[in-house]
């Protein structure tokens, strides 16, 4: 199973629907798992790191038309220019993002928001900032609706036997607690592998509060697929 995979993909694989939203991963069969996001607000779609597929935009059309492509990680830039310049609308950057504007093509639109992602009422909230990591995340309290881009995920590589969700190996020794642990979402979507649609508030608590202690379990799991055969 290749970790990457980089063409266009020809397909893609739907996850996570709900009422005001849904996913996909554009190539299934990558270990990364990377998945994008469409979030609908009031008629309106905004989408998450996403990588563009063929077929991509009938999925869209189902929920509204596209409003913005938001850019949750700096390592995240995916497809986000290429499907924001074919709908016609801006790139969106944390405000407290550097450099990442500068890494998209020039001709592109560029549009920042702070605490709130621009008059959408979905809140932004900053889960890392330093010059290794640039990472925002988006909770629509009314919605239920949690989006984290790479702190947490739930592709093999994040979890160990037993958990839904996992810390991401580089954050195990400092989990975003701080931030994360005291929302009580009913999904938490993520950028690699399904999101956790069920018991999504206690699947969080976990994830924060098992991250360190399990910490040396995940990097045993790591270490043991990078021996050859």
């Amino acid at each position: 199973m290749s970790f990457r995979i980089d063409e266009r993909a020809t397909d893609f694989r739907e996850i996570d629907r709900f009422d005001h939203g849904v996913g996909w991963i554009a190539h299934p069969e990558e270990r990364m798992q990377r998945a994008s996001h469409a979030l609908e607000v009031d008629g309106e779609v905004w989408l998450i790191d996403p990588l563009d597929a063929d077929g991509l935009d009938d999925l869209l059309a189902e929920f509204g038309e596209v409003a913005g492509v938001v850019v949750l990680l700096d390592r995240h830039k995916r497809d986000a220019a290429a499907i924001a310049d074919r709908h016609d609308v801006p790139v969106y950057l944390p405000e407290f993002f550097e450099g990442v504007a500068e890494e998209l093509p020039s001709e592109t639109p560029i549009a920042r928001f702070g605490d709130e992602l621009a008059d959408t009422g979905i809140e932004a909230l900053t889960v890392v900032n330093n010059r290794f990591w640039q990472e925002a995340a988006l909770y629509d309290r009314e919605a239920g609706t949690l989006v984290v881009p790479e702190s947490v995920g739930t592709a093999d590589y994040f979890r160990v036997r037993g958990e839904r969700l996992g810390v991401h190996p580089m954050r195990r020794a400092v989990p975003p607690r701080e931030t994360l642990g005291g929302l009580r979402p009913d999904r938490v979507l993520v950028a690699h592998g399904p999101g956790v649609l069920s018991g999504a508030t206690g699947t969080l608590a976990d994830a924060l509060e098992g991250a360190r202690r399990r910490a040396p379990l995940l990097y045993a799991k790591t270490a043991r697929s990078l021996l050859p055969f």
